[in-house]
């Protein structure tokens, strides 16, 4: 049976869903939330110790102002209200992706909750905010050539915003769209994916389960017979 230690998930169809349920994409990133807190209390259950979500990419820049707004906003209340939670529950929070176009505000909120929670061993949540996995590679080797370092695996390993941090085993794609878009491309290299037809906050914990058991059992030869 195989072990899991990193879940990665690309929580898509939040505003399809609240343009279906309240005519709203708004509502449907709220109600995200409240998905975001089941999986999170079933992935510490199953004792992963990693789980990385896809919450705003590079190119959701071209959304709405809106909407982008709402989404912050609700981001800045959420850690304001939850950060003192999440660190009397041992669980360590990192950002993965730049902060500079984000408002000083987030800034501080966002650094504050790494600070915070940064000891705690029990799971780490990576936030992917402004990130974009194309990005991330060319920064990176941009990086290693000015620091005249040698480009190989372990070298661009070392600095990708996953650093010291085990590849995903899983990753899962709500919404019904099979595409990557943009996310942990070198990271996923041998990662099982599943995509899953319903919508972020119609994804339950009976559904979760399913996944990581179907995960466990399958065979994975990384290459071997």
């Amino acid at each position: 049976m195989n072990s899991i230690y990193h879940v990665a998930i690309i929580m898509d169809g939040n505003g399809r869903w609240g343009l279906k349920n309240k005519n709203s994409r708004n509502f449907g990133h709220k109600a995200g939330l409240d998905t975001i807190e089941k999986i999170l209390k079933e992935t510490i259950k199953k004792k992963v110790k990693y789980l990385t979500l896809y919450a705003f990419s590079t190119e959701n820049w071209k959304r709405p102002k809106q909407e982008i707004n709402f989404l912050f906003n609700l981001l800045e209340d959420f850690l304001i209200k939850k950060t003192n939670d999440l660190n009397k529950n041992n669980i360590k929070l990192k950002i993965i992706g730049k902060k500079n176009l984000f408002t000083p505000k987030l800034k501080k909120v966002l650094q504050n909750a790494e600070k915070i929670t940064k000891n705690n061993k029990r799971i780490q949540i990576n936030l992917a905010l402004n990130y974009g996995s194309k990005s991330e590679l060319v920064n990176n080797v941009n990086f290693l050539k000015k620091n005249n370092k040698t480009i190989t695996e372990k070298n661009i390993n070392n600095n990708l915003y996953t650093k010291n941090i085990p590849d995903p085993d899983l990753l899962i794609r709500t919404g019904s769209t099979k595409r990557l878009s943009n996310f942990l491309l070198w990271q996923l290299a041998y990662t099982e994916i599943f995509f899953e037809k319903k919508l972020w906050p119609d994804f339950q914990k009976k559904d979760y389960i399913k996944i990581l058991k179907k995960f466990q059992l399958l065979k994975r030869n990384i290459g071997s017979i």
